[in-house]
């Protein structure tokens, strides 16, 4: 039987301060889940450096709590009903990457997924990018560092899904303009093949659907090769009241 889980989420794997970052929250439940397709949904904010519990549950299901039992995400198994978008060749996602990297237009931060300022292996450097000449593609390309990995060399659950996280947000910001301040709401993620660290990949992602304040994008990981390697949907959620 899965016992209850104490962990703690370091202070270095958030997206805005002092909030855990959403896609590797969600890879902590589908590693405890264990199921093939997933979906996570975020209750509360989850803070970082402070006392988490992993919840004994049924099989297939998962849930994060705070020390005292405050509900902060829940998965369950899900199906995912989206198709990838056209992928972008590894030129294209080159291109893309660099034009993130020198844009006047990018933030420098410390997001776990997305930020500069973050050292290989602390973060992902995940910089994504639209993708010249394609309609509403975000793209980039990625060689995660070693540093990320676990024991056999490949990249876990909790950095595969933070993979699936960032790329859809820059995606909703750029094509559906998403106003600043939005979260991943929900995330609905498969892994279809092991991801080797230091192998080079494709990320990239697309818009869905808008409604309100709800924005639904698609994200997808392939090899360079294009073999897909995950595939995801996320719900992004903008604050009513936009910041500033």
């Amino acid at each position: 039987m899965i016992q209850t889980e104490a962990v703690t989420i370091p202070d270095h794997i958030h997206g805005y301060p002092q909030v855990a970052f959403g896609g590797y929250v969600a890879g902590m439940l589908a590693r405890r889940s264990g199921a093939e397709t997933l979906r996570v949904d975020f209750r509360r904010a989850v803070p970082v450096e402070s006392p988490l519990e992993l919840p004994a549950g049924d099989p297939g299901h998962a849930t994060l709590t705070a020390a005292d039992g405050t509900l902060l995400a829940q998965a369950g198994p899900a199906t995912l009903d989206i198709t990838a978008a056209p992928l972008p060749t590894w030129a294209e996602a080159l291109a893309a990457t660099e034009s993130a990297l020198t844009s006047p237009k990018r933030p420098s931060t410390d997001c776990f997924g997305c930020g500069v300022e973050c050292a290989p292996g602390h973060g992902l450097r995940l910089f994504s990018w639209p993708v010249h000449d394609r309609r509403d593609l975000m793209a980039a390309a990625w060689t995660p560092d070693p540093g990320l990995a676990d024991a056999a060399g490949e990249l876990p659950p909790e950095i595969v899904w933070s993979a699936l996280d960032c790329p859809g947000g820059i995606a909703a910001f750029a094509f559906q303009r998403m106003p600043l301040g939005a979260v991943t709401a929900a995330l609905t993620a498969t892994q279809y093949r092991p991801m080797p660290a230091g192998a080079d990949y494709l990320a990239h992602a697309w818009p869905v659907h808008h409604e309100g304040r709800k924005y639904t994008v698609g994200v997808a990981l392939s090899t360079r090769d294009g073999e897909l390697c995950a595939l995801a949907e996320a719900l992004w959620v903008a604050p009513r009241t936009p910041a500033g």
